[in-house]
């Protein structure tokens, strides 16, 4: 996300940063550059206008201009103002109600609303340990009620029966009742979508709203349909009262538009982000974060919840030890394989660090794969117990074999047994140099002749 409005802003601001003073024209110039970027990026003419002005107003103050570090001090006005934009502070899900506390999801067909519903409802489970119920007033779409049933079996969270000829809203107040006798502290509520906006589909969600009263009534919308997402919200939101919004196919989309407008178009805080099809694929939305990612500030925080999340504390210990006495084997290597890809992968990974983007421009130039860890992976897996403790017992007969039990190459399985070797000598390296060594060389010391 943002990956095309992020590298047009980072040319704009080098270029700043290069001045060792700016007048009121170079910044006129960025600002014209920046403008153009923003609305390439599919954010909204009257969002980028107002963006504007605010950015160009504080930029050619005296204090800026004359500062030691104009460049810099531009950049920060336009980070903070991008987090203005995007609501400033972090709004998360409202559950402050008596329970059972019902929380409606609208929005347009394939949007990704059921899947959404799932994903908040299993995230509420196992995160915030709630009791959950899920229930699906989708009587439009053939299977949709049966879809979130096996979403519910898929997450270990508890649908609604299907009743048969049932209309939403006995539905919905059907769900309410089971959700209040059956002790449940949320009810989650999956509304009908239509292709597009229509009165027959706002008449139905507002007729679900004053039915069941929802605590929460969150818009879900498709981040790659840019511009039109937008519309939705505003459509969505002339009819009914919405707390909140949740961006889907936000992996997918690289402009981010829709994000950089929504707020500043309904006064609606992005609440989640959906970051992939499956159901742990979903993030808080930090505007803080999110506008360090844009100016390529990196996100270190969500990077260090995302390993708390996939990292088990007493396996990184215990790895750790394993290190300092120099006994890192292909198993710990598949470990460290599997957790970086649950992170994301390389480039998830990548995307959250500081100062990145040319290393990330370069990575997609060179076509990195990143499947390239499963398959490394299955490699590992596919050596014996032996092989995997000792990999200088792996010749000739054997990478054949581990090639043909993993439906890789022998290239491919000398690649990892490169890349192993490596690895154990950048730790070697770390050993002998300890903390005040690796500060004082930094990667060179690690990796010489780089």
């Amino acid at each position: 996300m943002f990956e095309s409005l992020s590298g047009r802003l980072a040319d704009v601001f080098e270029k700043l940063k290069r001045r060792g003073s700016l007048n009121e024209s170079d910044v006129s110039a960025a600002m014209r550059d920046v403008r153009v970027a923003l609305l390439e990026a599919d954010v909204a003419l009257p969002v980028v206008r107002d963006f504007i002005d605010r950015v160009k107003k504080q930029s050619v103050g005296q204090e800026v201009l004359r500062s030691v570090t104009p460049g810099q001090m531009v950049v920060k006005i336009v980070h903070d103002e991008l987090v203005s934009m995007l609501g400033a502070e972090t709004e998360g899900l409202d559950l402050l109600a008596p329970a059972p506390v019902g929380v409606m999801l609208v929005g347009l067909q394939g949007s990704g609303k059921t899947t959404t519903t799932a994903k908040i409802a299993a995230r509420l489970q196992s995160r915030d340990n709630k009791k959950v119920m899920m229930a699906s007033l989708d009587t439009q779409r053939p299977a949709a009620q049966e879809q979130l049933k096996v979403l519910g079996e898929q997450a270990g969270v508890a649908t609604l029966p299907v009743v048969a000829g049932q209309q939403p809203v006995d539905i919905a107040r059907r769900a309410q009742d089971a959700a209040r006798l059956g002790g449940f502290d949320v009810i989650m509520l999956d509304t009908a979508g239509r292709l597009q906006i229509d009165e027959a589909l706002m008449a139905e969600a507002v007729a679900v709203r004053e039915a069941v009263n929802p605590y929460e009534i969150l818009l879900v919308a498709d981040a790659m349909t840019g511009q039109d997402a937008v519309n939705v919200a505003e459509g969505f939101n002339e009819r009914l009262p919405l707390s909140g919004i949740v961006l889907t196919r936000v992996d997918g989309d690289a402009r981010g538009g829709a994000a950089l407008s929504m707020r500043a178009v309904t006064g609606c805080p992005i609440k989640l982000i959906g970051i992939g099809e499956k159901l742990d694929a979903l993030e808080d939305f930090h505007p803080e974060r999110i506008a360090g990612r844009i100016l390529g500030m990196g996100d270190v925080v969500s990077l260090v919840e995302k390993a708390q999340e996939t990292i088990d504390e007493e396996e990184a210990e215990a790895l750790a030890k394993k290190i300092q006495k120099g006994e890192f084997d292909l198993g710990d290597m598949a470990k460290q394989l599997g957790q970086m890809r649950k992170m994301g992968g390389l480039s998830g990974m990548m995307e959250l660090l500081p100062g990145v983007g040319k290393a990330k421009q370069q990575m997609a130039q060179a076509n990195i794969d990143e499947s390239a860890l499963l398959h490394q992976e299955a490699i590992i897996s596919s050596m014996t117990r032996a092989e995997r403790l000792k990999p200088k017992l792996i010749h000739a007969s054997r990478k054949r074999r581990i090639a043909s039990g993993s439906g890789t190459s022998i290239q491919e399985v000398n690649k990892l047994l490169k890349q192993y070797q490596t690895m154990r000598k950048m730790m070697k390296r770390m050993n002998k140099m300890g903390e005040k060594g690796l500060m004082r060389h930094g990667l060179k010391g690690l990796m010489p002749g780089m």
